[in-house]
């Protein structure tokens, strides 16, 4: 999610420079192979030109020595780390005394409350934001935008013009758990889990019969191998801790998919299993 962030930030010519910083530098060297392939497909299909592409990876910078870079200059920060909310607090909390006084900081989170979020940062409580993207970031056109309790109007005024630069369509959700699609996708995910669990019927079929069913790109199985159900998982049980309604109980198969490391694509094996990139 964030090397896609990068990459749409890097494509808008009116911003100048865009930082990437990762805890670990395999995933920004494999983000940034990632992003390369992705920008040549794009000249290769006429929506780039060459000088388009390389304008984009002129403008991405990596930052290695991690937060501490933005504390001169850097206006916008969108953090988008796993679905964990200690790890999202310690990162607001050092935000906030790092960055320039006008800074916006915005969460990717796609079911954390952005109200507690914005708590970590203290007084700047009001330059904290909703930004949720859609996976893969630079294909889908979607950001749902949430304001916290305390989120300012000049905040989200900023974070909507800078979506709408990076050519996004916006729509606004209140700061209630799984905001607007993952309250609706994530039940219908884990009712999936819940139909196969059950033996209602074969991965195969209950994802061809809402594919063709429903019209939709992909089943809601191949869907959640998408995301990661380790994301699913994380997402379901925000839902069910904090509406505290048993429709949301997550599907026992899918902690145990979790708990046994089948996190989908990206570890290889989900619900389908995958070949392993060379």
């Amino acid at each position: 999610m964030g090397i896609g962030i990068a990459q749409v930030a890097a494509s808008v010519a009116c911003i100048p420079r865009v930082t990437l910083i990762d805890a670990s530098p395999a995933q920004i060297e494999r983000g940034r192979r990632f992003m390369d392939a992705l920008l040549a497909k794009d000249v290769a299909k006429g929506k780039l030109t060459a000088q388009q592409r390389d304008a984009a990876l002129g403008r991405l910078h990596v930052a290695a020595d991690g937060i501490p870079a933005l504390a001169d200059g850097c206006d916008f920060v969108i953090e988008a780390v796993s679905e964990n909310p200690a790890v999202k607090r310690d990162i607001f909390s050092t935000l906030a005394s790092t960055l320039p006084e006008d800074a916006v900081m915005a969460t990717n989170t796609s079911s954390i409350s952005v109200t507690r979020i914005g708590a970590s940062a203290g007084e700047r409580a009001d330059a904290v934001i909703g930004m949720h993207f859609m996976n893969p970031v630079p294909v889908i056109k979607l950001v749902e935008i949430i304001p916290g309790l305390a989120t300012s109007d000049a905040t989200l005024a900023r974070t909507l013009a800078l979506a709408h630069a990076m050519q996004k369509t916006t729509t606004m959700s209140r700061d209630m758990p799984g905001f607007i699609a993952n309250r609706i996708l994530m039940p219908y995910i884990n009712e999936a889990i819940f139909a196969l669990q059950d033996n209602i019927s074969s991965i195969g079929d209950i994802d061809t019969t809402m594919k063709l069913g429903t019209n939709v790109p992909m089943g809601p199985l191949t869907l959640a191998d998408f995301i990661g159900l380790d994301t699913c998982l994380a997402i379901m049980r925000v839902l069910h801790t904090q509406l505290g309604d048993s429709k949301y109980r997550p599907a026992p198969l899918l902690v145990q998919y979790v708990e046994a490391g089948y996190l989908g694509k990206k570890t290889g094996r989900g619900f389908y299993e995958y070949a392993a990139k060379p």
